[in-house]
């Protein structure tokens, strides 16, 4: 079961990273933009520490596609919690329609 979970856990843990690497600077417009990249790219380090890892642990009980469908799923999720929390942005009836379709698209994806 660890080893199921362990990739997962991971992937949470880099996409928290990659997030704020790629959306924390909306709250900062009037940083430098050389700055909010240099500052991105130090975070997306760390993203890259946890989400190379994850897919190594994973490739050995998920295939790619399974991989790439966890970790889309994981972002989704972690965006919506970051716009509404970090970026004060309306979660609308709309992108939870949208939400749905992809978890059909999972449930495809992992179907036997």
């Amino acid at each position: 079961m660890i080893k199921y979970l362990t990739p997962v856990v991971l992937l949470i843990i880099s996409n928290v990273f990659m997030t704020f690497a790629w959306y924390g600077h909306l709250r900062h417009k009037s940083s430098a933009l050389w700055t909010v990249i240099l500052v991105s790219w130090l975070i997306a380090f760390f993203e890259y520490c946890f989400q190379v890892p994850a897919n190594r642990f994973g490739h050995e009980v998920y295939n790619v596609v399974q991989l790439k469908t966890i970790q889309e799923v994981i972002t989704l999720i972690i965006f919506s919690f970051f716009s509404v929390l970090y970026l004060k942005e309306q979660f609308r009836w709309n992108y939870l329609i949208g939400f749905i379709f992809i978890v059909l698209a999972v449930f495809f994806i992992f179907k036997k």
